[in-house]
């Protein structure tokens, strides 16, 4: 299986100057807690913000969130995954990078999906599912 086919087309994006609040409004009218951050590198991404990065380095540092940008608390790099590569080499990223979201990008590098661990559990064995939830969630050293 093919990430393609179980990821999640045309996910919700922002930019990297595009307002906190902006974002947090984005990822409650798509009911996400990811958003790639996409800008200037031809399509490519240049990030992603997800709902505990807003939290981790806004709020929890005292910073105002209504002041800040998706670029000031976004993660980045960000790891991608081609569309064409296998579900087994996307779990492995996953699992390898303790990462519960990750962008899929075209051979050009354009953003084209998204794959989180919800997909991989619509679409994997449970078996499959199971070690990805468990090794992602593993807490690091």
């Amino acid at each position: 299986m093919k990430v393609k086919e179980i990821m999640t087309p045309l996910p919700a994006v922002c930019r990297p100057e595009t307002p906190l609040q902006e974002v947090a409004q984005t990822m409650v009218g798509r009911d996400c807690g990811a958003v790639p951050v996409v800008g200037t590198s031809g399509g490519g991404v240049d990030g992603i913000i997800t709902d505990r990065d807003m939290v981790v380095r806004g709020v929890a540092e005292g910073r105002n969130p209504l002041t800040l940008t998706a670029s000031e608390c976004m993660t980045s790099p960000v790891f991608t995954i081609n569309e064409d590569a296998s579900l087994d080499e996307c779990t492995d990223l996953m699992e390898s990078k303790k990462i519960r979201r990750l962008p899929v990008v075209s051979g050009a590098g354009a953003l084209v999906g998204i794959v989180a661990q919800a997909d991989v559990a619509r679409h994997a064995s449970r078996k499959e599912a199971g070690e990805l939830v468990r090794d992602v969630s593993e807490p690091g050293r």
